[in-house]
């Protein structure tokens, strides 16, 4: 077998642990295709992408096309004569990109799939409240996280754990993944299965704001799995009615009190140190929130400066 010429896509922080991973391991990395800059803040200043970064530290080879179809961009690659392509957390690519390696394209996955293909396997397993996640590799197909498996590994998902620190552990793992896929491959040909077909899948939607709404009138689990869900980034949100005013708030961390009650659901009770609210089977008990031009505060801090009236209630 012809030693790998490899060509890696991605663009987050997620991408960049795979990238160093190989780059380590002494592996051939002959270009690195990631999103262009993005003017960002108040000056517009070009922002550049974790891998961009990382990539330019190594002197790799930087290649960030607007068209992946462009009859430039296609000639770049095609000069580049790699064998094989690595994508992590990056868009979808055209038939003629991911056909034209001689090993062919592998995609790492951030979930167990079948379930959970899509734009927001991290957020949606703990919105579900799945109690195990995971990631997969698998070649490249013409449907989107469709193709034939390669490896797959199961992480459990802690009851209290959020977002951001389960994206930490599948980052750690997926560079793993990685590796020994990679290494499969530079062995020879490599056993794949089809990913089951299955009736009752679940779906990573990409996140917006309708899906990122708070719905008060569903029960406590499904509340609190929402918000730890969408920490740190994006967040859950709502509106909290006060003092004859509508604020569009952001609440990045809760506890959960089982308890019957008859309270109205989204009735807030405060007191010097707490902030909760009523719903379904018990409160939800806010951490962390974020009021509208404010910074993010824990509730202690909002409650020093900030009243809440009689009324106020989460919508």
């Amino acid at each position: 077998m012809e030693k790998l010429r490899i060509i890696f896509m991605g663009t987050p922080d997620f991408a960049v642990a795979s990238l160093e991973a190989l780059v380590e391991h002494d592996y051939n990395i002959v270009g690195v295709i990631t999103a262009p800059d993005k003017p960002a803040g108040r000056g517009r200043k070009l922002n550049e992408s974790a891998v961009k970064h990382y990539a330019k530290s190594k002197g790799l080879h930087v290649m960030q096309p607007t068209n992946l179809k462009a009859d430039a961009f296609i000639k770049e690659l095609t000069d580049l004569k790699a064998n094989l392509h690595i994508v992590v957390a990056f868009r979808m690519l055209p038939k003629l990109v991911w056909e034209m390696p001689k090993y062919g394209t592998f995609n790492l996955h951030a979930s167990l799939l079948p379930n959970y293909r899509g734009a927001a396997p991290i957020n949606w397993a703990i919105i579900n409240g799945e109690t195990k996640t995971g990631a997969s590799t698998f070649f490249i197909d013409e449907k989107i996280d469709t193709g034939e498996m390669i490896l797959q590994k199961e992480v459990p998902i802690d009851k209290n754990e959020n977002a951001g620190s389960l994206h930490d552990k599948l980052m750690s793992l997926g560079s793993e993944l990685v590796l020994k896929t990679v290494s499969l491959i530079s062995e020879g040909p490599v056993k794949t299965k089809p990913q089951p077909k299955g009736t009752d899948l679940k779906t990573a939607y990409k996140l917006n704001k309708e899906n990122c709404k708070i719905d008060w009138s569903t029960k406590l689990e499904s509340i609190y799995n929402k918000i730890r869900g969408l920490s740190p980034y994006p967040a859950a949100w709502c509106i909290l009615k006060n003092n004859d005013e509508s604020l569009d708030i952001k609440i990045y961390a809760a506890d959960k009190e089982i308890a019957e009650h008859d309270l109205e659901a989204g009735k807030v009770i405060t007191s010097k140190k707490e902030i909760k609210v009523a719903v379904k089977e018990g409160y939800i008990i806010i951490k962390e929130i974020k009021l509208p031009g404010k910074r993010k505060m824990d509730a202690i801090s909002l409650l020093n400066g900030y009243n809440f009236d009689e009324k106020a209630k989460m919508l």
